[in-house]
């Protein structure tokens, strides 16, 4: 489906790998100039020459860590150097550190903070103005089904990224009259490296291939198997589009049914 997305500009953020990968590569497949970012400047190199002569969309690649609020602004400033704008910002972070409550230290918490909120708010006080200005925008944050469904053992997950739906239903209230929506999709198990490489734990330990770990893995999941990062691209691609403009202040749920909860 052809979304009229073409020449459009999007910035992912943490998108050399996993999810923030498969929304790049969507995207750029749907003719959108794309920004992808990391803080490891080999992997940037790595997926811009993995992306570049994807429908013939321009494909630019910025080395910044998210949890500085100067490399977010130095980032932002790059983009708009390198096409003097951001139609679409697609909002994606790494995992904060694993632990329960009582193991983790006040750092910790902070860190967690500039990951997964203070940067999303940075991100988007820098690229909003432009939409403002040119009258259409679209917001996409991506943050987790533990919105829904808390998982054990990652209470800085569980917490923090609240805050999101929390800051994605004030943007759509504020920007919807200015032509831009804002929407959160909570993804749920997704095939990305790190799961991968659980998975292949799991099978060493329990000597079975891996693909029985990862049928073991999505026992829970009705659908019977992971997502895979593209399918959250595809979700990412019609948020961004004229086709889903009545859709604002959402938080989507993608994880082949594995939250129990109607609401």
């Amino acid at each position: 489906m052809d979304l009229g997305l073409k020449n459009k500009v999007a910035l992912v953020t943490a998108s050399t790998k996993g999810i923030g990968f498969g929304v790049a590569k969507v995207l750029a497949e749907e003719g959108v100039h794309v920004v992808i970012t990391s803080r490891n400047k080999e992997n940037v190199e790595q997926a811009v020459a993995r992306l570049k002569g994807i429908s013939g969309s321009e494909v630019f690649g910025v080395t910044a860590d998210l949890r500085s609020r100067t490399d977010v602004e130095n980032l932002v400033k790059q983009v708009l150097n390198r096409f003097g704008r951001v139609d679409i910002l697609v909002y994606n972070t790494g995992p904060p550190k694993l632990g329960t409550f009582m193991e983790l230290s006040f750092e910790d918490w902070e860190d967690a903070t500039k990951l997964l909120l203070l940067s999303a708010v940075w991100i988007t006080k820098l690229v909003v103005h432009g939409m403002i200005e040119r009258g259409w925008g679209r917001l996409i944050y991506i943050t987790s089904s533990t919105l829904k469904q808390i998982l054990p053992n990652i209470v800085l997950s569980n917490t923090v990224r609240l805050s999101i739906a929390g800051l994605v239903k004030s943007l759509a209230v504020e920007l919807g009259p200015k032509g831009i929506t804002a929407n959160g999709i909570m993804q749920g198990y997704i095939e990305t490296e790190r799961v991968m490489k659980i998975a292949e734990e799991l099978a060493a330990r329990n000597k079975i291939s891996v693909e029985e770990a990862l049928r073991y893995m999505a026992r829970d999941i009705p659908v019977g198997r992971l997502g895979k990062p593209e399918e959250i691209g595809y979700l990412a691609a019609f948020l961004a589009s004229d086709r889903a403009s009545y859709i604002n202040g959402a938080m989507i749920l993608i994880d082949g049914g594995y939250v129990k909860a109607v609401l």
